[in-house]
């Protein structure tokens, strides 16, 4: 079911305040456990999937990359990208949110990773 809610997420996503121009997202290559890398390769069928079908871009960001852009260092911790993302002004619920907007802000000042 989770994949199937997440579809019908990304699906209203688009609707509601898309279209959807291009997706990037935290590409996380080490898992903690079995569970969590099936979970993850599910999770990326499913984008794939539903942005191949719409002809939408995507493209994951390692998380050190992210990390380097967003705080200066490739293993910041989860507190010191809170921290870069409350230094940009923003304020994040917590690290998830700091590295989406972290993300973001790479994917603007990079050009994707082009510049």
């Amino acid at each position: 079911m989770r994949y199937l809610r997440f579809v019908n997420w990304l699906t209203e996503l688009d609707q509601l305040a898309g279209p959807i121009a291009t997706i990037w997202f935290e590409e996380v290559r080490r898992h903690a456990g079995t569970d969590a890398a099936h979970v993850y390769g599910g999770l990326m069928a499913t984008l794939t999937a539903w942005a191949e079908m719409r002809g939408v871009p995507y493209q994951g960001v390692p998380v050190g990359t992210i990390k380097k852009h967003a705080t200066g260092k490739g293993n910041a911790s989860k507190a010191m990208m809170i921290e870069a993302a409350q230094a940009r002004g923003y304020r994040p619920a917590d690290d998830n949110e700091a590295d989406a907007i972290a993300i973001l802000h790479w994917a603007l000042e990079t050009k994707g990773g082009m510049a």
